[in-house]
């Protein structure tokens, strides 16, 4: 079974008269244990694409299997619930709750899901600790370096066991060695778990981590 199945996409933004297309009858499977690069120039999107996956954006046409079941036409309340089980997002702004530590940046995810605090705790500092946190997991956020706020933001997707773990360029923020680590990070804990991933960027260095490269253009997705 795949991870991800599009089939035939299609993002349409009006605005009055005027019709933009962001994701032009985009097609394309992800492998249960596959991680994938999608590059592209800005605003050719990617970004939409990565949120249509993800159950943030609904698409105009098309259909997005997930884990064997069909959102497509999913509800809002129904995206919610499928986006706290099924998906693991690390956004390129980080998004980590300031006022929180990074420990509790883990567990958040968790109680939303009201999942058993004993064993959420337990997968919390286990993650924290492969991620080299496990000194860190009491400081806010405001506290730790930028690498290591990725770092969190890469333990809290995985949290939940998802299906798929959608990554939004996340080595833009970090200079070329952070990025190397922040990326074997990433490719540890989706292999160690047999997640499948897509992993945004323009960063043509890091696609050498992923299993496959896709390219898109002006909405249109391309095989590499």
């Amino acid at each position: 079974m795949s991870a991800l199945k599009l089939d035939h996409v299609r993002k349409v933004y009006q605005s009055g008269d005027d019709e933009t297309v962001a994701l032009d009858h985009a097609s394309m499977e992800v492998g249960d244990d596959e991680i994938l690069a999608l590059v592209g120039p800005s605003g050719s999107g990617k970004t939409t694409l990565l949120s249509i996956s993800g159950g943030l954006l609904s698409p105009s046409e098309g259909q997005v299997v997930v884990a064997g079941d069909d959102i497509s036409g999913y509800d809002p309340k129904r995206l919610t619930e499928f986006r706290r089980t099924s998906v693991g997002f690390v956004f390129q702004s980080v998004n980590l709750v300031p006022f929180l530590t990074a420990r509790e940046n883990l567990l958040v995810v968790a109680d939303f899901d009201k999942r058993d605090k004993k064993r959420s705790a337990a997968r919390a500092d286990q993650l924290l600790d492969e991620l080299g946190l496990a000194k860190r997991k009491k400081n806010l956020p405001g506290q730790l370096s930028g690498g290591e706020r990725q770092r969190v933001a890469v333990g809290r997707a995985f949290m939940n066991e998802p299906a798929l773990v959608l990554i939004d360029e996340p080595t833009s923020a970090l200079d070329t060695k952070l990025g190397e680590q922040v990326m074997e990070l990433i490719v540890t804990e989706v292999r160690a778990r047999n997640t499948a991933a897509i992993i945004v960027t323009h960063d043509l260095r890091m696609t050498h981590y992923a299993d496959r490269t896709l390219h898109i253009t002006d909405g249109v997705l391309e095989t590499s």
